[in-house]
């Protein structure tokens, strides 16, 4: 049954499209569809041909947006939308709080959709932009293969195929990866649990405010109060305590010394509808959007007070029925005393050996671990992974046997607030190309971070150390196009600008599938987009700093550029840049890499010589091109690590770069030049 013209492409009951059986009908409608205009203005699908965006003309836009519900076709509040004057995709709810971005287009992929590398085989991609607007369009790569992105009344953008011999619609990919994560999917006063089935609930003290939607799994109404609240009597409002909770949105901090006082100030405020006490008072006023349960594996949480009507604590409900059922009992007590005993001691040892489990999560996402539980997880410490001019790093285990890197930070001269801050700002940071911090750890004079741990380690220990792992070209170009995305993120996509300061092999970590990830924030300068320069103090190590460090100049993100440049070099070449210093300056590799591109030689002779030269040259033609663009003297011929990306890709092109000026000194005049040996040799200490 087509249920309506809008929703032609998307009704279940629709067999001639969606069915299991009936690919030919499929076929011929596809056809049909992609050959209208009608389909230049979607609803909740994009389909091959289609556009989103923003024609400048008639001012309209042209986005995705769902049912309300499977039985109602009025427009849903989530959206997913091209943004103004960029090409990154958002997902909206109620057309204003953003809850996901695809990231910037490359010309390639999306940068925070690493499947979209894999979509170059189902689907391409075409960004348009002239006076009549904006917009993206795509087209399947085969004839006999069928394609759809979908918004679902979820909130969640799902990429579909249908290939030939299916016999039913495969979802590729899509976000957010949980439906718990799509802004307020649940509504006000419930709570989200991924691994429920019904996923949502109703607060303690509340229930559904529409029950008949609610059915539908339209709960975008939320919950409302069983029993209003008296403000002018505290006494007919209690609060109730839950645990495992990730702490809901907008919340307001006040100057409360103790969890009681934090209390009695929400108690007072008729508005207030929770509080948290985290070593300060958070409340909470008005509607409570994405509460949401932790899952059960390796809990991680922190209590959290929900206000309800005195009568409703379910608490209470339950210390009567015990009381009452306490006398009845009473003898059997007694008699199983033994038994009890037993049982007690047992939970004590349980719980202690769960205690590193029992920690707190602040700021929506970073957990608060105590010193204690990082001792126990690190087992005193004792299995060291690195150490650097700022701290040492630990392997450690959490009790769900969780493995986490824990660096133990050194010489930080910073308080509590200020560490906090930027520990803050750190973990707002989520990219695939960077490490997840996990939280961190401030008593006393104790300043730890705790990162995913990275079961490959670091890079260099693959390129410079004896390793039975030999990373061939391809796995080392992943590497090199992936560490730029990392960098590429820092600079640009981020909500404040972030000077990594430190780009080397020793701070780029491998997963268990030999993906890049970005580590070591502890050096990174923060500066705000309204600012394009900042001077800082040098930081980072010698023989991947670029000349402005010396000179005194102010550092932009073209100082990572060149790092960058310096470590890709070391990437193709599989050993040390400083190595052979020893025998003199002409043997800096670098200058070796800058004379082969510029009089386009063999650039194969540069590669390592354990991959016996197999390599795809126009690959390596781009990477030793590249970095010698990335190591240029002045900041301004140094490409942005955006255009990084773009080049490595093969999207752009990339001249033949001229010889740095520090190199060419190095080459015409190496007895001059050798008093610099210091200012290029690094140390072999590693961060």
């Amino acid at each position: 049954m087509l249920v309506s013209p809008r929703r032609l492409m998307l009704s279940p009951q629709a067999n001639l499209f969606l069915g299991t059986r009936q690919l030919p009908l499929q076929v011929a409608f596809l056809s049909w569809v992609s050959s209208h205009q009608s389909f230049d203005h979607p609803t909740d699908t994009w389909l091959p041909g289609g556009k989103l965006g923003h024609n400048k003309l008639t001012k309209e836009k042209l986005s995705l947006t769902p049912w309300r519900n499977p039985q109602n076709p009025a427009p849903g509040l989530f959206s997913f939308e091209l943004e103004q004057n960029g090409t990154s995709f958002w997902l909206f709810w109620n057309g204003s709080k953003t809850y996901w971005t695809s990231g910037y287009w490359t010309g390639k992929i999306f940068s925070l959709v690493p499947e979209t590398a894999a979509n170059d085989y189902i689907a391409s991609f075409t960004f348009a932009s002239n006076e009549n607007g904006s917009y993206f369009t795509y087209a399947s790569a085969y004839n006999d293969t069928f394609i759809r992105f979908m918004l679902e009344i979820t909130g969640q953008i799902k990429f579909y195929v249908w290939g030939k011999g299916f016999t039913q619609w495969t979802l590729i990919w899509m976000r957010p990866m949980e439906q718990c994560d799509a802004y307020a999917t649940c509504g006000a006063f419930s709570i989200c649990n991924q691994q429920n089935a019904s996923l949502c609930g109703c607060l303690p003290g509340f229930e559904p405010k529409v029950p008949e939607v609610w059915k539908l799994k339209d709960h975008s109404n939320g919950c409302l109060r069983k029993t209003p609240l008296q403000c002018n009597d505290v006494r007919n409002s209690t609060f109730l305590v839950m645990h495992y909770i990730l702490y809901p949105v907008n919340s307001e901090s006040l100057i409360a010394e103790n969890i009681e006082k934090c209390r009695l100030a929400c108690l007072r405020n008729c508005l207030c509808t929770a509080f948290a006490y985290d070593n300060q008072c958070l409340i909470w006023k008005g509607d409570l959007l994405n509460v949401k349960l932790l899952p059960s594996e390796g809990r991680v949480g922190k209590d959290w007070h929900l206000r309800v009507a005195a009568s409703d604590n379910e608490y209470q409900k339950i210390g009567s029925t015990v009381k009452i059922k306490r006398k009845t009992t009473w003898i059997i007590i007694g008699v199983l005393l033994g038994f009890t005993f037993i049982l007690i001691v047992v939970m004590i040892l349980v719980r202690r050996r769960q205690s590193a489990g029992a920690l707190e999560t602040v700021d929506d996402s970073l957990v608060l671990f105590k010193y204690r539980d990082l001792r126990r997880a690190t087992r005193n410490f004792s299995e060291k992974l690195g150490e650097g001019a700022f701290g040492s790093v630990f392997k450690g285990v959490l009790p769900d046997s969780t493995a986490i890197a824990v660096k133990e930070l050194k010489s930080l001269n910073q308080g509590e607030k200020q560490f906090r801050n930027e520990v803050r700002t750190i973990g707002s940071i989520q990219h695939i190309n960077l490490v997840r911090l996990w939280g961190f750890c401030a008593e006393a004079s104790k300043r730890i971070l705790v990162y995913d741990y990275m079961p490959n380690g670091s890079l260099q220990s693959l390129l410079f150390q004896k390793n039975p792992i030999i990373l061939d070209w391809k796995a080392r170009y992943h590497i090199a196009i992936g560490t730029a995305r990392g960098l590429a993120y820092l600079h640009e996509d981020c909500r404040e600008r972030i000077i990594h300061c430190d780009i080397k092999p020793e701070n780029i970590l491998l997963d268990a599938e030999y993906n890049p990830k970005l580590g070591d924030f502890g050096l990174a300068k923060l500066i705000g987009r309204q600012n394009s320069r900042v001077l800082t103090t040098m930081r980072g190590t010698v023989g991947y700093l670029a000349p402005e460090w010396f000179s005194g100049e102010a550092i932009t993100p073209k100082a990572d550029v060149f790092s960058y440049g310096m470590l890709l070099i070391e990437i193709i070449s599989g050993r040390r840049n400083r190595q052979g210093l020893d025998e003199g300056l002409e043997n800096f590799f670098p200058i070796q890499v800058a004379n082969i591109v510029t009089k386009g030689e063999n650039v194969v002779t540069l590669l390592d010589d354990r991959l016996e030269g197999q390599a795809d040259k126009d690959e390596l033609t781009r990477a030793c091109k590249v970095a010698c663009w990335c190591i240029q003297d002045d900041e301004k011929d140094r490409p942005k690590m955006r255009e990084v990306v773009q080049i490595l890709q093969g999207v752009s092109d990339v001249g033949i770069p001229p010889i740095p000026q520090f190199l060419q000194r190095l080459n015409e005049n190496p007895i001059e030049a050798t008093n610099s040996r210091e200012t290029i040799c690094t140390s072999d200490s590693s961060a």
